[in-house]
């Protein structure tokens, strides 16, 4: 039998990192091509411990069908933690939780956007999102970033090319690829330029809690007094990716659409996995192991970029201040997608740069690093290789 793909599918490509992903576990591969938090920021004994009590208490709680909305003492929870410590939500928002951040993503295009309808982002952006706005058959306009996160002149331009765009997405902290972080000046601008021009805002913020320099920047979600905002956080890179529990904080007047939108997805949260998420607040000190986790990535963040500086001086890139990735401009002589396919053959994985554009075919000379995942030795080596690897390109 033959099959035929609806139209807004057939378009879609293979995550390219997932695809490269698939390589990394050949003998001897250098990953930096993943996303994953380094695995020694797990509480793995703690997830443990907690797994164990609530299935030996009563676990017919953990295995029943639960509220699509989400188990209500976490939603409790992680509404208050957010307004300790972003100042992210109002008595006009409601907490809902999801399974991982991505689907935050796709339940707000999903209750925003019909087929058509335009999603303005960041260029680069996380590819996964840019695929899920795909899907929804959006098409995407992009804004260029600079150093201090999404050019405010371009942004306007193309709210202005766009009369059909239903919201703005971006990564404020430590963004997905480019590394770089949001200025507050730049926060506010998105949000009047937004408010003035009836859009909502999506704000993706899975990495705000990996900052490892500088200092804090209010969440725009912090400055919503008209109910455009929506705000998406996870518990994948300070907890564990493998438990798939996330959240949105989403204007009331829209949470019933979006509650909808999570029942058509998969009906609810995994209750077990909420559970545990909702112990670990209330039995551990969830900011002390924040900022536990922060000394790993900081040392491993320096040592990747004193690696690129010392073994790479002819790539260029932005030092962020937190996340898992670094975006590494190639010298203009250099061919992006031929180095990246001889650094495989090499037993070194990175992603291509195109693969987080709008537009994958346009020429591209980036290439995304993960930190995160290599050990300090892979971290080394690995770059040593690149550096090697791109003499012949040069």
């Amino acid at each position: 039998m033959s099959y035929e793909l609806s139209e807004k599918f057939a378009s879609l490509k293979p995550s390219a990192v997932r695809e490269i992903l698939k390589v990394t576990s050949e003998p001897g591969m250098i990953a930096f091509a993943g996303g994953s938090p380094d695995t020694a920021a797990f509480p793995c004994n703690a997830v443990k411990r907690l797994s164990a009590e609530i299935l030996e208490e009563n676990p017919v709680s953990a295995l029943v069908y639960g509220v699509s909305e989400g188990y209500e003492p976490l939603r409790q929870t992680v509404a208050k933690w957010l307004k300790e410590r972003e100042n992210v939500g109002s008595d006009d928002d409601a907490v809902i939780i999801t399974a991982g951040g991505t689907q935050v993503m796709d339940i707000t295009t999903r209750v925003l956007c019909s087929e058509g309808d335009t999603v303005i982002c960041e260029n680069p952006s996380f590819i996964g999102s840019l695929n899920c706005f795909r899907s929804h058959g959006c098409k995407l306009a992009g804004v260029p970033i600079d150093e201090d996160g999404m050019n405010i002149s371009a942004l306007k331009t193309a709210v202005a090319e766009n009369p059909n765009a239903k919201f703005i997405y971006t990564i404020p902290n430590f963004q997905n690829p480019g590394g770089t972080t949001l200025s507050l000046e730049k926060r506010r601008a998105i949000y009047e330029i937004a408010r003035e021009n009836n859009l909502v805002i999506l704000e993706d913020n899975p990495y705000g809690n990996l900052r490892v320099a500088g200092e804090d920047v209010p969440a725009i979600k912090s400055m919503d007094e008209d109910g455009i905002v929506v705000y998406a956080g996870s518990f994948s890179k300070i907890l564990a990716p493998g438990i798939r529990v996330a959240y949105a904080v989403v204007p009331k007047k829209i949470a019933p659409a979006f509650t909808i939108g999570k029942q058509v997805s998969d009906v609810h949260t995994g209750v077990l996995n909420q559970m545990i998420v909702s112990r670990w607040f209330d039995e551990y000190d969830v900011n002390a192991h924040i900022e536990s986790i922060r000394k790993i990535y900081r040392r491993k963040l320096n040592l990747m970029c004193d690696c690129l500086d010392e073994y790479c001086p002819e790539i260029s890139y932005v030092r962020p201040e937190g996340g898992l990735f670094i975006w590494a401009k190639l010298p203009d002589k250099a061919d992006m997608l031929s180095y990246v396919n001889e650094l495989i053959k090499q037993k070194v994985a990175v992603v291509p740069g195109s693969a987080f554009m709008v537009d994958d075919t346009a020429p591209c000379s980036y290439i995304r690093l993960n930190f995160s995942t290599p050990s300090d030795e892979n971290i080394i080596k690995g770059v040593k290789i690149m550096g090697n690897v791109l003499k012949n390109f040069i």
